[in-house]
């Protein structure tokens, strides 16, 4: 064999230097004559094709039209080239290889196809004689018991990557014949018009029929436990559904069901989740891994930790794949799929289980949800999935109230949706979870409201700010060494004279330290361990303030607040906050009774949302003085009743100071001791002291630059 190798290669390096045709194409006719009369002499039908001369015959076909093509050029049609196309040797091959004889002939079909394909440069498949051996050979793909699949899904990628590089040949490949007649080349046309002629007045072809060929051969080779094929599976689908022109889009969109096939293994994906063996915490916070990179790990390393872990790795690989191939399909087909993905996953699958009655189901399927929202970054999936929150009948209150969960780790799972939400580039969230509600601004009161009254509002924000400073909770509240946020000139040792326009009840320093000043100072404790200053908080705040003006910054939200409601009626709009709202107070106002790492959720949702620069939010959640109508409330107004029920709560709290300090040292991992009493309260007290600092934060990085 090696001495026939090296003699084909001395042949084509003397042609190199004198006229090809004649030579190349009795040599080419020789190499199929060889294969054609194997079958006319062979008696063993059991022979190996590999025991043959069928693959090197099959490899000097190739290298000779390889080499014609090359000499030839791209504007003209080699005379082997042309003897192949009008002879039928495709179809032949095609037919050898379905009859697997010799055994194993599929195998070097789909190798000779895949490297004529791959390495030619003219677009073959828009000629008859080459798209329509090419279905037959896709047929062939992905069938039960197959061992070439290796084979078949190299095939395929380079099927996709040649419709990739000539998008109008996707009819053709999906069988969708609905166009005029396919080009050939003269000599094509001479023997296959009629035929062609005949391809173009045929009815389009149903998409079942279009998906039991190449979609369906793509998806069963996705599932392959072979790591090589999956992958190449996926990165044939990529090719596909990232065809950018917009006829391959509305092909792929209406007449197939590639996204009933995609969203179809997601839901049986996640149907394989065993929910009773899944840990909530676990699913929540799945890491973001590529898919590619998943599947590279599932090939090299077989083992896993569990079968559990096995299932959420697929469901989340596939999910990650189907997030990208979203993000890179022209629009129409992107809209298609994520409408798929909405109806047959979310809808159908995902709320009957929110609904269910099982609180293992209801949290495992609440906790899968908020990984998904985190790691969904497709702008048409993340529209689905907001539709689906917020516009299912019944869902969007559902998940809300269950905020305040008899279970809190329902509690604390709806939370962790509610936070993932809110840091999506998607205005709806906060549209619909907060601002609709604020928009009337009726929970202010009618002398407040008032143009009329803004003199009266400012005295009584002096007399407000006077009473603050004679309660006994906030005395010594003002103290730089231990609350003072502000620099100069909002210190209280600074040495101006005149009143500055940043000083006095209702101006930004008033503000901040209106939140600096609302733990008493009997359960600060904080400054027992020496942590970090307020620098700290100041970093932390312009992070998460950063974090959300890049978000809402293309939202064209107002800069100034909306008209206050009308007083002169007499009568004032009901005010309600809004089920969001309303939940997170009523869980803030027994943070002294809730668990720890459920008071750390719920403040930092409320820290999120403070940190938008909508006036409404600041008015509403960071400006103390406000005046409120009747039976409103704000989150100041909240935390200030709090202080007053904590109060109460300490005098029954021997040692308060030493426990204080205990349970920081035993949060830190500084004392071991587990043995603590009153541990919900104390550790309630130092969550309320940490919040309070953070609004504060967030409040002074909210002020503008020459304010600060």
């Amino acid at each position: 064999m090696e001495t026939f190798n090296k003699l084909t290669s001395m042949l084509l390096h003397a042609l190199e230097t004198r006229e090809p045709t004649v030579d190349l194409l009795e040599s080419f006719v020789d190499h199929w004559k060889s294969i054609t009369n194997y079958y006319i002499a062979t008696t063993d039908d059991n022979r190996s094709v590999k025991q043959t001369d069928i693959p090197w015959h099959l490899k000097q076909m190739l290298d000779i039209l390889v080499y014609e093509e090359k000499q030839q050029g791209l504007e003209q049609t080699g005379p082997c080239i042309e003897y192949l196309l009008q002879h039928k040797l495709l179809e032949t091959l095609c037919t050898l290889g379905k009859a697997q004889y010799p055994p194993g002939m599929v195998q070097q079909v789909l190798v000779f196809f895949t490297k004529m394909l791959s390495q030619m440069q003219n677009p073959l498949l828009e000629l008859v004689s080459v798209y329509r051996p090419v279905q037959k050979l896709i047929r062939l793909c992905a069938l039960p018991g197959s061992n070439t699949k290796k084979e078949e899904a190299q095939f395929l990628l380079v099927i996709c990557s040649r419709v990739k590089k000539d998008p109008h040949t996707l009819r053709y490949i999906l069988e969708i014949l609905d166009q005029p007649a396919a080009r050939t080349p003269a000599s094509d046309q001479s023997q296959h018009g009629t035929q062609a002629s005949n391809s173009s007045t045929e009815q389009p072809v149903h998409p079942i029929h279009a998906e039991s060929c190449l979609l369906s051969a793509l998806m069963h080779l996705a599932k392959s436990q072979r790591g090589s094929a999956c992958l190449k599976a996926h990165e044939s689908l990529l090719l596909l559904c990232g065809l950018q022109s917009e006829s391959s889009g509305e092909i792929l969109c209406d007449q197939t069901q590639l996204g009933e096939l995609l969203a179809g293994r997601l839901q049986e994906l996640y149907s394989l989740l065993p929910v009773g063996e899944l840990d909530p915490g676990e699913v929540r916070s799945w890491p973001q891994t590529a898919w590619s990179s998943q599947l590279s790990t599932c090939s090299s390393d077989p083992k896993s930790a569990s079968p559990a872990s096995d299932h959420m790795t697929n469901f989340f690989s596939w999910f990650d794949f189907l997030d990208q191939l979203i993000r890179e399909a022209p629009q129409v087909l992107a809209l298609k799929l994520a409408h798929c993905v909405y109806q047959l996953w979310l809808l159908d699958v995902v709320k009957p289980q929110l609904q269910h009655t099982c609180e293992q189901v209801v949290l495992v399927s609440t906790s899968l949800l908020c990984a998904v929202v985190r790691l969904v970054q497709s702008s048409s999936l993340l529209d689905q999935l907001v539709h689906f929150l917020f516009r299912t009948h019944g869902l969007t209150q559902l998940l809300l109230q269950r905020c305040d969960h008899i279970s809190d780790q329902i509690s604390m799972a709806s939370l962790c949706l509610v936070e993932e939400l809110l840091q999506k580039p998607h205005k709806d969230i906060l549209d619909i979870l907060v601002l609709n509600f604020l928009q009337s601004r009726s929970y202010l009161s009618a002398p407040a409201a008032g143009v009329e009254d803004r003199h009266t509002e400012s005295n009584e924000a002096d007399e407000d700010s006077d009473d603050l400073e004679e309660d006994p909770f906030f005395s010594d509240s003002l103290l730089p060494s231990e609350t003072q946020l502000l620099p100069s000139p909002f210190s209280s040792s600074s040495t101006s004279s005149a009143p500055s326009p940043s000083s006095g009840p209702g101006s930004p320093a008033d503000v901040v330290n209106s939140f600096l000043c609302l733990v008493p100072v009997q359960v600060r404790s904080a400054q027992l361990l020496q942590e970090g200053g307020y620098e700290s908080y100041v970093h932390d705040a312009h992070t998460l303030v950063t974090e959300c003006e890049s978000l809402s910054q293309s939202w064209n939200w107002p800069l100034s607040l909306p008209p206050p409601p009308p007083s002169s009626t007499g009568e004032v709009e009901d005010f309600f906050e809004g089920h969001l709202l309303k939940v997170l107070f009523d869980r803030l106002g027994r943070v002294l009774e809730q668990p720890y790492e459920l008071n750390l959720q719920l403040t930092a949702v409320l820290s999120r949302l403070s940190a938008f620069s909508h006036p409404l939010l600041h008015e509403y959640l960071l400006n103390p003085y406000i005046h409120l109508s009747h039976c409103s409330r704000s989150l100041f107004s909240v935390l200030i009743r709090l202080m007053g029920e904590l109060m109460q709560r300490i005098q029954h709290v021997p040692n308060l100071t030493d426990r204080l300090l205990n349970a920081r040292k035993h949060l830190l991992g500084l004392d071991h001791n587990t043995g603590l009493e009153h541990q919900t309260l104390l550790r309630g007290i130092i969550v309320l002291e940490e919040f309070c600092k953070e609004l504060a934060a967030i409040t002074f990085v909210k002020l503008p630059l020459e304010q600060q």
